[in-house]
């Protein structure tokens, strides 16, 4: 697996996040059309978690990904590496436990959790890989691993309308929305060059995962891969 590092080096990338945090959710909606409310809420039923069990959501930035999860009981742990996301996660949901984390070097103890999930971030990880294996360290035994992540349309007259919905129409509707329209350039750059989904699985299984499947949501626009650790 590549990572299309583009013009952006990861302390830029986490620059970037810090620069769109105060709008994010908000230009997520509007870019997706309303359709990451739905992503999100397939990925916490395919997590799974019950009251008590805990949960590291990386890459949760402002928390939307993590409420669901205290709302119902769970002990959540929202963790991302850039510092503007949790200070409005904070501000929003202070009785959450938001902590600075990188994802490939985790500040936990190994088999920390019951599961770890990871929405929309591991496209902007340097080493998807390490990431992968670092969440495999941290997870005891017998939990899993979801990862919803935007992947590659089944069908090639959705794939085309999509890669021309990238190209054209999200960077306008951005210059719009967002404090800072030419990061999701940088976005829509890293999405048309992600892998697809049997890609990814292969890596999850690399990184020591077992039991790896994925469910497309919305044509494949987005895919929820699930695995266990053994």
């Amino acid at each position: 697996m590549t990572r299309a590092s583009l013009d952006k080096l990861p302390s830029d990338v986490a620059q970037m996040f810090d620069e769109v945090a105060a709008k994010y959710d908000l230009t997520n909606d509007v870019l997706s059309l309303g359709q990451d409310r739905w992503w999100r809420r397939a990925t916490v039923r395919a997590v799974g978690a019950q009251p008590g069990e805990t949960v590291l959501d990386i890459a949760a930035g402002t928390g939307t990904s993590s409420e669901p999860f205290a709302d119902a009981g769970v002990n959540v742990v929202p963790g991302d590496f850039s510092l503007g996301m949790l200070k409005v996660g904070r501000r929003r949901r202070p009785d959450l436990g938001f902590t600075a984390a990188d994802a490939m070097r985790l500040p936990f103890a190994d088999g920390s959790f019951d599961a770890v999930t990871m929405s929309f971030g591991l496209r902007n990880v340097s080493d998807p890989l390490g990431a992968l294996v670092e969440f495999h360290r941290v997870t005891r035994p017998g939990g899993r691993l979801v990862v919803c992540e935007f992947s590659q349309p089944v069908s090639p007259p959705v794939r085309g309308v999509y890669l021309n919905y990238l190209i054209r129409a999200l960077p306008a509707i951005a210059r719009r929305v967002s404090s800072d329209p030419e990061s999701y350039v940088y976005l829509a750059e890293s999405i048309r060059e992600w892998p697809d989904q049997r890609e990814l699985a292969r890596y999850l299984e690399a990184a020591g995962w077992g039991d790896v499947s994925w469910r497309n949501l919305t044509g494949g626009i987005v895919a929820l891969h699930r695995a266990v650790k053994d």
